[in-house]
């Protein structure tokens, strides 16, 4: 029975790891804790990004927890281990899907994953930390309320460019022209 405890609190801590990361993005990220993030929204050319600290943070309260909880603290291992798998589910979707940070470019043409896709790319439809739709990484409110959002706050002053299926490195080479 304690196996299923285990996985009810990984399971937990993943979906408690998307508010979490919601509100971090939104308040932190998008507030005190710019100057890291502004990296994020930026064009840069290397590997990483300053931002990239914020996951090196959040990777190593998760190896204490999972430390602490395998030195007695029985949950707090598992609540380390919905953090590791939050975080790697935040790199495929986020880094990967969104960013195109892999070796090889997919972009979703329908369901869930391009809802996922679109909501960022609307996220960095707007220059600056004010103003900006979709905070989440794991979770999308409907494409529609996004866009009317953005267009109730911006107008038609956002990057349209931004929100379109376009790549990163295909919407930085057109930039760049």
């Amino acid at each position: 029975m304690l196996w299923l405890w285990n996985v009810l609190i990984l399971l937990a801590t993943v979906v408690v790891m998307e508010i979490v990361a919601a509100l971090s993005h939104k308040y932190i990220m998008h507030g005190w804790g710019w100057g890291w993030h502004l990296s994020h929204h930026e064009p840069h050319s290397g590997k990483f990004e300053l931002n990239d600290l914020y996951a090196v943070v959040f990777a190593v309260l998760a190896i204490v927890l999972i430390y602490v909880g395998v030195q007695g603290m029985w949950p707090l291992q598992w609540i380390g281990a919905g953090m590791t798998t939050y975080g790697a589910l935040y790199f495929m979707v986020h880094d990967g899907l969104v960013h195109q940070r892999w070796p090889f470019r997919y972009i979703p043409r329908k369901g869930y994953l391009k809802r996922l896709y679109m909501a960022h790319r609307m996220h960095h439809a707007v220059r600056g930390r004010e103003g900006c739709v979709s905070f989440g990484f794991l979770y999308a409110p409907p494409l529609n309320k996004l866009q009317a959002t953005l267009r109730q706050r911006h107008g038609r002053k956002i990057n349209e460019d931004a929100a379109t299926d376009q790549p990163d490195a295909v919407q930085d080479e057109t930039h760049a022209k």
